[in-house]
């Protein structure tokens, strides 16, 4: 018997500038508005979500309205027999597109639309300017979450400095650079060209945050309106939260998309997905410049779609910091500086981060490209917590020759849970060399704070702050210091690398 085959019928997305907060949509709302743009996008209005069975909504970051996706049905006049609604992760977008294909290949679902947004812009200019906000106030009912609810990150990381997404990215950043042996004025070129072309591909989005499509010289030029963040990036690239988007999708079955008489020429086919994650904690990775679970994920799910990377025309692979988009292509086998563009959105910097749901703007994004492409293939990646939960779905722009495929990665997983990696040392002491490090910055631009990572001479894995003395944090900007050795001591109950 033939499985029923998903198709997405329908985008919408909506971007909210209001010239006063008051005026400005808070995230319900924003989710609405871009339903009702995917209800008209598919070419069934009204009656299209009438028919929706299943409401998933990716939770808010900023103002989590508890159940969100029952708020957001009846705010649409519709009757869903099932919710859902996400864990935190940028992967969720993905992972739940993923889940809800699942979902209609095994009949239990026919119409189901999905739906993110975020309006931190507003939040923080009524917040600004004292004002009360208006939003809708959260439901007090408790509300199961789907998805991984394991914290991000471990009590020693974060103790130490390693909790925010900009510290842990900038690790991995100057990881990979040690790793490829770049200089770092190597790295600060390669910086730019990748994200110049970004900010291009964002100016040519309607739905982007930021659409000035700066140079890279501007992008990586240390200035008071581009502050060091985290070294080596910059504020502008960085992940920008203070954004108001929404994004929703409508998938359905082929046989209901027919019954409710959807033009076809909308239709957008996935094809074949895989979810996946690393060792959980960024202190228990081999390395900091590989990603062994994406890479056997990615090549499964090339296999199971029958394809090779030079048949996918178009990608999207999540960019919340320049890093990972480029780490990522290294995983599927690219070389991470290459010209091939590797967003057809325009990354979290440029487009515009809104919390959780970058990923829905993303596969609205490639379903527009691929309506355009009817021959072409396009490939979404979608990332949670430190390169932590991996998403990734294949698109076509016709239908699938063997149908909806799904990745069993029950094996992938045993290889990834079973690979060799360091023992973390809770209370290290003695010599030591740095595997990566980072020095983060205060909004006057002065460093601040500093963190290490590196190996015991005993092989353990230690996880230090740097001393605050402005001298040695300027030293580490300065040159390479990865491989760096030196010594560990206590102060005020924090583990300190003082290097050789």
């Amino acid at each position: 018997m033939t499985r029923p085959l998903p198709v997405l019928v329908g985008t919408g997305q909506i971007t909210d500038r209001p010239e006063d907060p008051r005026q400005g949509l808070e995230p319900l709302a924003l989710m609405e508005a871009a339903a009702r743009r995917a209800a008209e996008d598919a070419g069934g209005g009204a009656a299209l979500l009438a028919a929706v069975d299943t409401v998933a909504v990716v939770t808010n970051v900023f103002h989590d309205y508890g159940d969100t996706a029952r708020m957001l049905a009846g705010r649409l006049g519709i009757r869903p027999a099932h919710t859902i609604l996400t864990t935190w992760g940028g992967n969720t977008p993905q992972s739940l597109l993923n889940h809800l294909c699942d979902e209609i290949a095994a009949g239990r679902c026919e119409v189901a639309l999905l739906a993110g947004g975020e309006a931190v812009q507003t939040m923080r200019a009524l917040g600004k300017a004292g004002l009360p906000s208006p939003w809708t106030a959260p439901s007090a009912a408790a509300v199961p979450r789907w998805g991984d609810t394991r914290p991000g990150v471990t009590d020693l990381e974060s103790k130490h400095g390693a909790r925010e997404a900009y510290v842990s990215f900038a690790l991995f950043e100057n990881a990979f650079r040690a790793a490829r042996r770049q200089s770092l004025a190597e790295q600060r070129a390669e910086l730019g060209t990748f994200a110049e072309r970004c900010a291009r591909i964002a100016a040519d989005n309607p739905y982007a945050w930021f659409r000035d499509a700066k140079s890279a010289s501007t992008l990586t030029t240390v200035t008071p309106s581009n502050r060091m963040v985290a070294f080596p990036y910059p504020k502008f690239l960085n992940a920008i939260m203070e954004v108001n988007q929404g994004a929703a999708l409508l998938v359905a079955s082929e046989a209901a998309a027919r019954r409710l008489g959807l033009p076809e020429d909308r239709w957008v086919w996935p094809c074949a997905a895989v979810d996946i994650t690393e060792l959980w904690f960024l202190s228990d990775r081999a390395t900091f410049h590989d990603l062994p679970g994406m890479r056997a994920a990615a090549a499964a799910l090339l296999a199971d779609a029958e394809l090779d990377l030079e048949r996918i025309r178009h990608l999207d692979l999540y960019g919340c910091f320049p890093i990972a988009p480029r780490l990522s292509a290294a995983m599927l086998g690219l070389d991470p500086a290459t010209s091939r563009p590797l967003t057809v959105t325009g990354a979290l910097p440029w487009f515009g981060g809104p919390g959780n749901d970058y990923a829905t703007h993303a596969i609205a994004a490639m379903a527009g490209r691929l309506r355009a492409d009817r021959d072409g293939f396009g490939l979404v990646h979608a990332l949670g917590w430190n390169f932590t939960k991996h998403a990734l779905s294949i698109y076509a722009g016709h239908p699938p020759e063997r149908g909806w495929q799904r990745v069993d990665t029950g094996a992938l997983r045993e290889r990834v849970a079973a690979q060799a990696h360091p023992a973390v040392a809770p209370e290290p002491a003695g010599g030591g060399t740095v595997e990566t490090y980072t020095v983060v910055h205060g909004r006057d631009g002065a460093a601040e704070r500093g963190v290490a990572i590196g190996l015991l001479e005993d092989g353990r894995r230690f996880v230090t702050a740097l001393p605050r003395d402005r001298a040695v944090l300027e030293a580490f900007e300065a040159d390479e210091q990865v491989g760096r050795r030196g010594r560990i001591r206590v102060a005020d109950g924090l583990s300190i690398f003082d290097p050789s």
